[in-house]
């Protein structure tokens, strides 16, 4: 509960001239509503009773006047709690946008991507919905109770015992109730997480599952998680449906009970029939003040786990931290150096990458190759500091990468990662990305040289043929051949390669291959490939074998003084090949 106080108190501080106002009104409408039976009384006693017209009509005019002014206090109220409300829910999602924007891969795969789009969805809508009831019945429930009670006991003393006994009963029972519903709530937003992960999966890998013929085994997998979903939310609708039965019992037998000792009260003089009835409307206040909080307290166990989920993001400080004094990197001629870099995993025993030391120079192509699990794309995602070396140092051009902005990194790097990512748009909205305000001129320039300006002049809409999320309406090929072109587009420095030619045959990598030499003379291109053919002509070659480089040269070199790459080039080509 105190972390979505803290939560509340973060994101609604914005809003406070708005809730102030919100609480005005509120208190306005409930005192309307407090005094609307207290009027009813004196018509019953005064009017009715004395058979006084004229008393009637002037007390009834003075009710219409109040109703309507409950009324527009009730609906601006509930217009500005709800601007509050959904400003609140805007504000959050936004905060955690940016603090995700901020992670590196590492904080990201802490949590999992499909966690992540719960917190940021259904966690917020959670806790945003009990801002909006709390804002139009919370406020008012409290008002209404503790005012509720004053008017009953204005009206007969007496009768106001048995307050005594209705109010504690209802509340020791819907907190018992309440309750049970916390751990429930817990177990269903993380039970959501898992359908999220498992229909993210199954979404993405549709043409693996079909492939493999496992569509019953995914269809088994996803029943699960829907079961395990379905059993909680039973739980808690179990939960839910007993809560209101037995505060309509208590407000019944309330009802009973006040009519019972009030009739024997009036039989003897001691209470007016326009009193119960204005009593009787008092106690069903107070008890309705109950049943409101009580329609709320069923939400905030499920904000407040939400609240927790949350905060646990936005707390969290990435791993990549921007520097308090940047220096500045300066013109760049994209020298990159790798001092004893090491790089191990929060609680791993051993590093991912051990003393790694080697320099990719300006006008030269640096590739790195090993094994699978080698340490390749670590190492290569360390120079645009999508994690930071653990031990030793990246240097551009000598600055340490940690000590630089990130922006003034990233702006001198083009990089194609392992997997390509295509965003939802056209062709020409994802080779925007790598440079602002490109012409079509430099989208077909960088297209030709990534080898892919035919397959897009063949398309009917060219550049502006729409892409699906991902990329998933192009092949692997294609769309790391538009990975490329987007990252050769902003003609960096620096240009980052990883296994980016893996989708691609042998011809359409040989052309590429050529086309690239003369756009990236200049720069400093570091390059990982599985393929020696990809690799061979590069002027260093850095083969890494469990996270240590275990040899650097040239290919003619490397084949004289390496086992490790002796082993991977001919498990790939024949001696002919390879000399």
């Amino acid at each position: 509960m105190s972390v979505l106080l803290k939560l509340l108190r973060a994101h609604l501080r914005p809003y406070t001239s708005a809730l102030v106002l919100v609480m005005v009104l509120q208190l306005v409408q409930t005192i309307a509503s407090l005094y609307l039976p207290s009027l009813n009384a004196d018509i019953i006693d005064k009017g009715v009773t004395t058979g006084d017209t004229s008393y009637i009509i002037r007390i009834g005019a003075l009710m219409l006047m109040v109703s309507l002014g409950q009324i527009v206090c009730a609906v601006t109220a509930v217009y500005f709690g709800a601007r509050a409300a959904m400003g609140f829910g805007r504000d959050v999602r936004a905060s955690l946008f940016t603090t995700v924007q901020s992670f590196s891969g590492q904080d990201v795969g802490r949590f999992g991507a499909p966690s992540l789009i719960t917190r940021t969805t259904n966690d917020v809508q959670q806790v945003q919905m009990v801002v909006m009831l709390g804002l139009t019945i919370m406020v008012m429930a409290p008002i209404m109770l503790i005012g509720g009670i004053i008017m009953a006991l204005r009206q007969d003393v007496g009768l106001s015992s048995l307050l005594i006994v209705i109010v504690p009963v209802l509340g020791v029972t819907v907190g018992l109730i309440i309750s049970r519903m916390v751990p429930y709530f817990r177990q269903m937003q993380k039970r959501i997480d898992r359908i999220n992960s498992v229909l993210r999966e199954q979404i993405t890998g549709i043409r693996v599952i079909r492939a493999f013929v496992r569509e019953r085994h995914e269809e088994q997998r996803f029943e699960v998680a829907n079961t395990e979903l379905y059993d909680t939310s039973l739980r808690v609708g179990k939960l839910m449906a007993l809560m209101f039965p037995v505060v309509m019992l208590v407000m019944n037998l309330s009802s009973v009970s006040v009519m019972w000792f009030g009739a024997q009260r009036i039989d003897s003089g001691e209470m007016q029939i326009g009193a119960l009835t204005a009593y009787l409307s008092y106690i069903m206040y107070i008890l309705m003040a109950v049943m409101m909080s009580t329609m709320i307290f069923m939400m905030v166990p499920r904000a407040a786990v939400s609240a927790e989920r949350i905060t646990e993001v936005l707390d969290t400080a990435s791993s990549v931290v921007e520097p308090t004094s940047p220096v500045a990197i300066g013109s760049v001629s994209g020298r990159v150096e790798l001092d004893h870099v090491e790089f191990r995993y929060p609680g791993a025993q051993d590093p991912v990458l051990s003393d790694v030391t080697f320099t990719a120079e300006p006008g030269e192509t640096t590739a790195i190759i090993g094994s699978t699990g080698s340490g390749k794309t670590t190492l290569i995602n360390l120079v645009p500091r999508l994690f930071d070396a653990t031990g030793g140092a990246v240097r551009i051009d000598g600055v340490d990468v940690r000590d630089a902005a990130g922006q003034d990194v990233w702006a001198h790097i083009g990089m194609v990662p392992q997997k390509p990512y295509l965003f939802s748009g056209t062709i020409a909205s994802n080779l925007a990305y790598g440079l602002e305000g490109a012409t079509e001129e430099q989208m077909w320039d960088a297209l030709e040289v990534a080898q892919a300006a035919d397959f897009v002049r063949d398309l009917a809409e060219g550049l502006e043929t729409p892409v699906a999320q991902g990329g998933t309406n192009f092949s692997g090929g294609q769309r790391q051949r538009l990975a490329i072109a987007r990252a050769l587009i902003r003609k960096p420095k620096i240009y980052l390669f990883d296994d980016s030619f893996s989708a691609l045959d042998y011809a359409t990598d040989a052309a590429l291959r050529r086309a690239l030499a003369p756009r990236t003379r200049g720069a400093t291109t570091m390059l990982v490939a599985q393929r020696v053919a990809t690799i061979r002509t590069a002027e260093k070659i850095v083969v890494l074998d469990n996270g240590r480089v275990v040899g650097q040269g040239t290919h003619d070199e490397l084949l004289e003084t390496c086992q490790t790459y002796q082993e991977i080039v001919f498990s790939q080509l024949s001696a002919e090949e390879a000399a």
